[in-house]
C-alpha cells in the first residue's frame, strides 16, 4: 500500500468505562485503589523471595517472575487511565496507542508462558521427585524465562507491525479503556482480514496451545497424587499446586469469559468493562492466592515486614547510640 493512501490520526479517544461525569470520581478512585494493591502486593512477593535464601528454588523463582510481569502488566493500562479521569482527557496520540498495545501483548503473553513453565515445574516436582534437582537447574529456569520473553516478544511485534499498515480516519473512538487491539484493528478504513487471521491464529495456537499444555502437566500430575498411598501424602502434593491451580483458572477463565461473551453479544462497552477481570482484578488477586495458601511465602512476607517496620526504630536506635558514645568520650 503506498503511503499517500494512509489516513495518520494524531490521536484516539479512549471513551473509558462510563461516560457519565459523576461516576468519574468513583472509578477514578477503585482503580486507584486496585493499582497500589496490585503494585504492593506483588512487589512485596519479590522482595520476600529475594530476601529468603530459603525461597531461592525453581518454583518461587518463576513466581517472583510472574509477579514482576503483573506489575508491568498493570502498568501498561492503568496509570492511563487514571491520568485520563484526572486530566478529563480522553485522548491518547498514535505512537501512544501502538506502545501500549505492544507492552499489552507483550506482558499478557508472558503471564501465559510463565503459567505454563511453573505447570511443568510442578510436573517434574512430583512425577519425578528424585530427579527434580538435576532437571530443574538454575542454568534450565534462566533459559526457560528467556524462552518466555522470545515467543511472548515476537508475536506482539508481529501484531505491531501489522497494525502499522493500516489507515485510520481523523476521529477515531475506541470503547475500551485501553488501547486493545481487537478494537484498534476494527476501528481501521483498510482491510483487516490478515489483522483477524493473525488475531485466530494467536489466540488457538498461544493460548489454546499453552491451556493445553497446562491441564496435560496437570493430568499427568493427577495421576501420580492417585498412586500416592497415604492420604497426607496426597494432601501435602496436593497443596504445593493449589496455588497455581487457582491462579491459572482464574486467568484462564477470566480471559476466556470475556472474549467468548464479546463474540456473543457484541456489546463492546460490557467488553471493556469485563477486560476489567483479566488485566486489573487478576494481577491484584494473586499476591493473595500465593500468601494465603503457602506457608513459606507467609513466612517470608511477614519476615520481611518485620524487617521493614525495624528499619527506622534501628536507624534511630543506632544514632541515638552513637551520640551516647560521643557524650562519653568528649565527658573524658
Amino acid at each position: 500500500m503506498e503511503a499517500g493512501n494512509h489516513t495518520w490520526v494524531v490521536e484516539f479517544l479512549l471513551l473509558g468505562l462510563s461516560k457519565d461525569p459523576e461516576l468519574q470520581p468513583l472509578i477514578f478512585m477503585v482503580f486507584l485503589s486496585m493499582y497500589l494493591v496490585t503494585v504492593s502486593g506483588n512487589l512485596l512477593i519479590v522482595l520476600a523471595i529475594l530476601s529468603d535464601p530459603h525461597l531461592h528454588v525453581p518454583m518461587y523463582f518463576f513466581l517472583a517472575n510472574l509477579s514482576l510481569v503483573d506489575i508491568c502488566f498493570t502498568s501498561t493500562t492503568v496509570p492511563k487511565m487514571l491520568v485520563n479521569i484526572q486530566t478529563q482527557s480522553r485522548a491518547i496520540s498514535y505512537a501512544g496507542c501502538i506502545t501500549q498495545m505492544f507492552f499489552f501483548l507483550l506482558f499478557g503473553g508472558l503471564d501465559n508462558f510463565l503459567l505454563i513453565m511453573m505447570a511443568y515445574d510442578r510436573f517434574v516436582a512430583i512425577c519425578h521427585p528424585l530427579h527434580y534437582t538435576v532437571i530443574m537447574n538454575p542454568h534450565l529456569c534462566v533459559h526457560l524465562v528467556l524462552l518466555c520473553w522470545t515467543i511472548s516478544v515476537l508475536p506482539a511485534l508481529l501484531h505491531i507491525l501489522m497494525v502499522l499498515r493500516l489507515s485510520f480516519g481523523t476521529h477515531v473512538e475506541i470503547p475500551h479503556f485501553f488501547c486493545e487491539l481487537n478494537q484498534v484493528v476494527h476501528r481501521a478504513c483498510s482491510d483487516t482480514f490478515l489483522n483477524d487471521l493473525m488475531m485466530y491464529l494467536g489466540a488457538v495456537l498461544l493460548g489454546g496451545g499453552s491451556l493445553a499444555g497446562i491441564l496435560y502437566s496437570y493430568s499427568k500430575i493427577a495421576s501420580s497424587i492417585r498412586a500416592i498411598s497415604s492420604a497426607k501424602g496426597k494432601y501435602k502434593a496436593f497443596s504445593t499446586c493449589a496455588s497455581h491451580l487457582s491462579v491459572v483458572s482464574l486467568f484462564y477463565g477470566t480471559a476466556l469469559g470475556v472474549y467468548l461473551s464479546s463474540a456473543a453479544t457484541q456489546n463492546s462497552h460490557l467488553t471493556a468493562i469485563a477486560s476489567v477481570m483479566y488485566t486489573v482484578v487478576t494481577p491484584m488477586l494473586n499476591p493473595f492466592i500465593y500468601s494465603l495458601r503457602n506457608n513459606d511465602i507467609q513466612r517470608a512476607v511477614k519476615t520481611h515486614l518485620r524487617e521493614i517496620s525495624r528499619w527506622p526504630f534501628s536507624s534511630h536506635s543506632q544514632q541515638s547510640r552513637s551520640l551516647k558514645l560521643r557524650a562519653c568520650r568528649c565527658a573524658k
